[in-house]
């Protein structure tokens, strides 16, 4: 799955679960369902909050429907989305994969999707973080039991747990990924040339499918950052420990000042100018055809 894929799952996470929820009960009847079936991801998302608003009221909790603010997109974010190459390489030239940037240019308002502003973040984080430990799990429980009816009345779908939600969409993302994008021949062909270009420039390429070539230089950096984050850490390994099958390796932030953290981000918008090089023909086609298919997973889950 391509970085800006993973993002959107990772924001998705947060927007429709709302906290870090847990197993929930039996849903039970505690709200009544919509008049009539929610069409965009927009109406699809004002339907989930307003019912899971209702469902944790029934429970005997404060939960506040949010509905995140939407910001047109600009110009130039248009034209990267397009795969526009002069758009692409001018966000790459200031901040690279996206990685130590955050540290370097914290919240730029042109920052690539993997830096997310989390600025004016759901409401609801200022009720469960003054509730007592007992009170939180309590609370927790509650919204899962909640997303389940939820996810029922206003997406349609059968989930067991916020949790499941989540999951069931980013297996959704991927199988449309491993469909549309890695078995696209003319991707598979632009990947492979991408490669080789890489290869010739002294890079490592170990994958050549189109959705590892996509996030190869992200995943590079991520993992040096992981690396300054373990060395800095008493509470966990130097060398993390292979994650097992269906699981994604944890990774950490790193400790570091924009001025630390300039000599990595400098050789990391090399990095990254050299991949979007060696990749102009391959993103100018699957930097749409990744866009189409989050948009579409979007408008499935209503997030």
């Amino acid at each position: 799955m391509n970085t800006i894929g993973k993002i959107t799952l990772a924001l998705a996470a947060t927007a429709l679960l709302g906290g870090c929820g847990s197993v929930g009960e039996p849903a039970g009847k505690s709200a009544s369902p919509p008049s009539k079936p929610a069409s965009t991801a927009q109406e699809k998302r004002r339907q989930f909050e307003s019912v899971k608003a209702d469902c944790m009221k029934q429970k005997g909790f404060t939960y506040i429907a949010y509905m995140p603010q939407e910001v047109p997109d600009t110009d130039e974010e248009r034209k990267r989305r397009a795969g526009d190459y002069e758009a692409l390489k001018a966000q790459r030239a200031k901040y690279g994969f996206g990685v130590f940037a955050t540290y370097v240019h914290p919240n730029a308002p042109d920052a690539p999707d993997n830096m997310p502003d989390m600025s004016g973040a759901d409401p609801n984080g200022d009720i469960w973080t003054k509730l007592s430990p007992a009170q939180r799990g309590s609370y927790f429980k509650a919204v899962s039991a909640c997303v389940v009816v939820a996810t029922e009345q206003a997406l349609g779908k059968k989930v067991t747990s916020d949790t499941d939600l989540f999951e069931q969409r980013a297996a959704a993302a991927e199988k449309a990924f491993e469909r549309e994008i890695d078995g696209d021949a003319e991707l598979v062909e632009l990947a492979s040339s991408m490669a080789t270009c890489l290869t010739d420039k002294g890079y490592k390429v170990s994958d050549t499918t189109p959705s590892q070539m996509s996030t190869r230089g992200w995943a590079e950096f991520l993992e040096q950052e992981d690396e300054i984050a373990r060395r800095q850490r008493e509470d966990v390994p130097d060398v993390p420990s292979p994650p097992k099958k269906g699981e994604t390796r944890r990774t950490f932030g790193a400790k570091l000042t924009p001025a630390e953290a300039k000599p990595y981000l400098d050789k990391e918008i090399k990095a990254a100018l050299d991949d979007l090089e060696c990749g102009k023909d391959f993103y100018r086609v699957y930097t749409p055809k990744s866009e189409a298919i989050d948009q579409r997973v979007t408008e499935e889950f209503g997030s």
